[in-house]
């Protein structure tokens, strides 16, 4: 979820080819996995231009190729191919952008009080939501939290699924068994530490786009390895599978607490 621009990298740096370069890495950075036209077309670059920064990038490390993943029909030719950021891309922006991010964030806090971090927190984690909602409307509950695993991951997050045991639940006054969704990457866990507000935001995001109950069992911004995020299932739309009784009763305590994060 974008807040702020981030500084370009030093190896970056404003000036000829690595100014423009760093552009195109920072796009990267802030849109998520891109189209060489989309670049180009953002940047005002020709695509023989666009194709050299992305050659230099892949060479430097910062920038990767996957293919789209394409939902229902698609038409003849080539799946496109889609460029995103690296870690060690990342990582060259994350160190001045945790800083700056948490200055704003400071900023609006103290201009407009705590309220304010969490309706504009809100606002960003919308753009979010607006893209996956067209990949997890379809299918059943379990499909749909596969689809906005694989959104997340797509998006840079490093997600999963995995089946969480059954626990007790009010809703319905039925036991609810559940999926677990874990982040292994969070590029703001510094400023989530901060200002949790942004892990509140994307976690409600979750449950609008599900139509679920979720709940953030941990998150990296707390020290926890993973982000984990628990949907409930009830009886009528979990998976078999998913439905038998925890070995150990189903405490809390029982459920895998693998935590993930909140991208700004």
């Amino acid at each position: 979820m974008a807040v702020v621009h981030a500084p370009v990298p030093v190896s970056a740096a404003p000036g000829g080819e690595r100014g423009t370069r760093g552009q195109v890495a920072r796009l990267i950075l802030e849109l998520g996995p891109s189209t060489a036209a989309t670049l180009g077309g953002r940047l005002g670059l020709t695509p023989a231009a666009i194709r050299r920064h992305l050659d230099n990038l892949i060479a430097e490390g910062m920038v990767e190729t996957r293919t789209a993943r394409t939902y229902g029909n698609r038409g003849r030719g080539r799946p496109a191919k889609l460029f995103v950021i690296t870690d060690a891309g990342r990582s060259a922006f994350e160190h001045a952008y945790d800083g700056l991010a948490t200055s704003a964030l400071r900023f609006i806090a103290a201009r407009m009080g705590h309220q304010a971090v969490g309706e504009f927190a809100r606002e960003q984690v919308s753009e979010l939501e607006r893209r996956y909602a067209p990949v997890v409307a379809q299918g059943e509950l379990t499909a749909r939290v596969q689809a906005l695993a694989e959104a997340l991951n797509a998006d840079g997050y490093a997600a999963s699924v995995r089946p969480a045991p059954l626990v007790g639940s009010v809703l319905a006054g039925k036991a609810a068994s559940g999926e677990q969704i874990c982040q292994h990457h969070c590029p703001v866990a510094h400023v989530a530490a901060e200002f949790p507000q942004l892990c509140e935001a994307e976690t409600e995001a979750f449950a609008r786009l599900l139509g679920t109950p979720v709940q953030r069992l941990a998150t990296i911004a707390h020290g926890d390895g993973v982000c984990t995020t628990h949907v409930t299932c009830t009886s009528g739309s979990a998976r078999n599978t998913a439905a038998r009784p925890a070995d150990s009763g189903g405490r809390k305590d029982d459920i895998t607490t693998e935590s993930g994060g909140l991208s700004i």
